[in-house]
């Protein structure tokens, strides 16, 4: 009996050590898979070459594979691709790994390529990626400029002489949107107003919009979804970039990205940006400019390290932003009386930041991260005789550990720093905050995340996050995530969470000041609030050798707490006080794409908006805000990928005005429907292209967008009531030269 029980214990510790043995001797393969511009291909299968290991390509085409060969062969598959076989011959270097185009399926090539935006089907959250190709269907020179082909973001102008814009999700403006690059906080307070404009799309190698209720890893401020930039990497990145453009409004913008791979650990690359729009337009002669004269330069260096348990990337970035607008002696003519009505901003500001994991266990993706950013705002502004001056400081870290717990388990935790610090000056400020000319926040917390994968088509996420602040002490941010894979062709989303945010209010809408409205600022502003949840199913559905792809999202925001800002209650006076009743939006959209033929694909949207808020003692709408948004795109590409080219219809609904002074009504209680084209076609030669496009070529403009134009200095002038464009018709040319990496 003991030399049986000695035998099975001999027998089992063998089989334990055969097990360990092989799962210690897994290989950790890490990798990009690109096309052959240099592209990332999301959603790339990758397996080895018996199959019992796979993956598939996120990010950027990123991809980590566990497999348990030595010599690992990995087979690459993509749909209008040729399957490539590639040999891992030396496994701790990150793998980069090139598909050829297969002509022969060149109306599949489009599907996945020529619209170049695409939901992500794996992930919990309601994700979509908009990658480099995307980014070359419109005049695409700056991130505010990125997302006129997607049906879910829109970016409209917040005053008529600033060029101030404003990113709208879910129907609420961007401040509730968390802005994100490299996947840290970027572009608040002062930065939010024209931060847009900062990124050069030439720069960007793609962008992902969370809608709703995002992860607890970045912070709390997410309330409507998280927008993240990520920056072409030195490491794969081609050795030299170039777009030079021209528009017939007088616009001038050229950029140019380098890198260099130093040795098989450190890279680095260089951008440049320089854009010159000076040229003074006033078609509708009411004596302000419809567009503000602008230039501005900047450039950033980022580096890249790596071994095999090692990888940090660091970078800063330069910016210098002058812009005049208003009235100027030339527009005014000689018998104007009085001195002209001007604005001036002139903006400098600094980035830096540092992204540091360590790997602890391959096997486990067992790793700790360190991120640690830094920003300086220096913004000098006038409008008219009104000065404001706003010096902005932030300071960002952030801690992260992440670990697998085998094939159904994932827990990610860490801590969060955030410093903000706001130095107000001018008579702005002296007149209606003289209390808050220093502004200070300091934000520290933890928070955890687990998945949970009990079977394949099911995962849960859940996180929550506990953070003090200096202004409003404790508060708690859970969140929740489902995805529900009914069948290969259904995938079903619900997503349940909260979102915080502290208002600062002139640094948040100093573009306000482009009208003579008195300013009401409660002394009391709480700490801003709310709960957001969705809904959304996918269907990809397969019709002959192609695939319909559905979607339909519903997102509702309802709000504890809002830092109401108040244009209804007097038609003269803008005010700022907490919510007093109730706020929230209702978001439905409904999306559809197909690729009709050979080369075409169409993709087309409609979004419907219910959004509304308690304004004094009234449930209005908002205002300036379009009740739905109709969107058709459509991409084509010959067979040879010669030439493209992109069409783009948006359908705008109306909406409401402020209301109006009853006794003197300056404008309508309402704004109509509008349509706006545009169109590009892009030539493609072996390393270069050109291009060539028109946006708004209806040539709708909004009439008189500046009320009270006349009298630049009475009560009734305001240059905020912007619901539409301001310029009509624009074209533009372009050419880009690369020389590509492989």
């Amino acid at each position: 009996m003991k030399k049986r029980s000695l035998g099975l214990f001999v027998l089992l510790l063998f089989l334990i050590v055969q097990v360990s043995a092989e799962t210690i001797s897994k290989l950790n393969i890490k990798g990009y898979i690109l096309d052959e511009d240099g592209n990332p291909l999301i959603g790339a299968l990758i397996s080895n070459k018996d199959k019992t290991a796979s993956t598939v390509a996120q990010d950027g085409g990123y991809f980590e594979m566990k497999v348990a060969e030595k010599k690992p062969i990995l087979q690459v598959d993509y749909v209008g691709f040729n399957t490539k076989l590639h040999e891992v011959v030396r496994p701790d270097d990150v793998q980069v790994i090139v598909l050829s185009s297969n002509n022969e399926l060149a109306e599949v090539v489009v599907t996945e390529r020529g619209m170049g935006a695409m939901k992500r089907r794996r992930s919990v959250v309601v994700t979509e990626d908009i990658t480099s190709k995307a980014l070359t269907r419109a005049a695409c020179c700056n991130l505010s400029e990125s997302f006129e082909t997607n049906p879910s973001v829109d970016v409209a102008y917040s005053d008529a002489v600033t060029g101030a814009k404003q990113i709208q999700l879910l129907g609420l403006s961007g401040t509730y949107v968390q802005m994100l690059t490299e996947n840290f906080p970027n572009m608040r307070g002062a930065a939010s107003l024209y931060g847009l404009d900062y990124i050069p799309g030439p720069w960007m190698q793609s962008i992902q919009v969370s809608k709703g209720a995002a992860s607890v890893k970045n912070g709390f401020e997410s309330v409507t979804g998280q927008i993240n930039v990520e920056y072409k990497k030195p490491k794969i990145a081609d050795p030299f970039f170039i777009n030079l453009f021209y528009g017939s409004a007088g616009r001038y913008e050229g950029n140019a990205v380098g890198a260099v791979e130093l040795n098989d650990n450190l890279s680095t690359a260089l951008f440049v940006n320089y854009y010159n729009e000076k040229q003074s337009h006033d078609k509708n002669h009411d004596t302000f400019l419809d567009m503000p004269k602008m230039e501005s330069f900047s450039a950033m260096n980022r580096w890249h390290y790596q071994t095999p348990n090692f990888v940090s990337q660091s970078g800063v970035k330069v910016l210098t932003d002058r812009r005049t607008s208003g009235q100027t002696h030339h527009t005014v003519g000689p018998d104007f009386q009085g001195d002209p009505f001007t604005i001036d901003l002139k903006t400098n500001r600094v980035e830096a930041f540092t992204k540091n994991g360590f790997i602890m266990d391959q096997d486990r993706n067992e790793s700790i991260a360190i991120i640690a950013s830094g920003s300086y705002h220096d913004q000098k502004s006038n409008y008219g005789k009104n000065i404001y001056n706003i010096y902005e400081t932030n300071v960002y870290g952030s801690l992260l550990y992440e670990s697998e717990f085998g094939e159904k388990h994932k827990l990610t935790a860490g801590m969060n720093f955030n410093w903000d610090r706001y130095t107000q000056r001018g008579n702005v400020v002296d007149i209606h905050c003289p209390q808050w000319k220093d502004l200070d926040e300091t934000t520290g917390g933890a928070y955890a995340e687990y998945t949970w994968t009990p079977v394949e088509k099911f995962t849960v996420l859940g996180g929550i996050r506990v953070d003090y602040s200096s202004l409003h002490k404790w508060f708690v941010t859970p969140r929740l995530h489902v995805k529900y894979d009914a069948t290969e062709w259904m995938h079903l989303r619900a997503s349940a969470g909260k979102g915080y945010r502290s208002a600062f209010v002139f640094p948040e809408n100093s573009y306000l000041l482009a009208s003579n409205r008195k300013f009401d600022i409660a002394s009391n502003l709480k700490q801003e609030s709310a709960w957001n949840y969705g809904l959304s199913a996918q269907f990809f559905i397969p019709i002959g050798d192609e695939e319909l792809t559905l979607s339909a999202e519903w997102f509702y925001t309802n709000f504890d707490n809002q830092v109401v800002v108040d244009m209804d209650s007097d038609s003269h006076e803008v005010s700022f006080y907490n919510l007093q009743r109730r706020s929230s939006s209702s978001v439905f959209q409904f999306e559809a794409s197909y690729p009709l033929f050979r080369g075409f694909t169409i993709l087309g949207a409609y979004r419907w908006m219910d959004v509304n808020c308690t304004y004094g003692d009234k449930k209005l709408r908002k205002p300036l805000t379009s009740r739905y948004k109709g969107l058709i795109t459509a991409s084509y590409e010959t067979p040879l990928r010669k030439w493209q080219f992109d069409f783009t219809t948006q359908f705008n609904g109306g909406g409401r005005m402020p209301l109006a002074d009853k006794e003197k009504p300056l404008w309508n209680n309402s704004f109509g429907s509008f349509v706006q084209l545009s169109a590009q076609i892009t030539k493609r030669f072996h390393h270069w292209s050109i291009y060539a496009g028109g946006e708004n070529l209806t040539n709708y403009k909004q009439k008189n967008p500046i009320i009270g134009w006349e009298n630049p200095s009475s009560d009734d002038f305001d240059a905020t009531m912007v619901w539409g464009p301001t310029m009509g018709r624009k074209f533009y040319v372009g050419i880009r030269y690369n020389i590509p990496k492989f």
